[in-house]
């Protein structure tokens, strides 16, 4: 059984998530490959998301961690945002 993550950890992966969805590229033309990168970015921003969701549920979690998860919430909001609309431009 895997070991779990602790509330720390859980927020350090979200934010390299968040990174790896900004680092996909950006497919040329607007067919299949476009669909197929927003579903990678939106897949990538979701398991961001999971990792984070509960961390504002634990009692026994300080405020702090709390607050950064939180923030990377809102973080993974707009990045989605930003990364799926700055590839429409492209």
């Amino acid at each position: 059984m895997a070991k779990p993550m602790t509330p720390e950890k859980r927020v350090s992966k979200a934010r390299e998530l968040i990174e790896k969805a900004h680092e996909i590229p950006v497919p040329t033309s607007v067919g299949w490959e476009y669909f197929s990168y927003t579903a990678q970015v939106k897949d990538t921003l979701k398991q961001a998301f999971e990792l984070v969701k509960l961390i504002n549920h634990s009692p026994s979690t300080p405020d702090e961690v709390k607050a950064d998860a939180r923030a990377v919430i809102e973080e993974i909001a707009v990045a989605e945002k930003e990364i799926l609309r700055s590839s429409k431009k492209a």
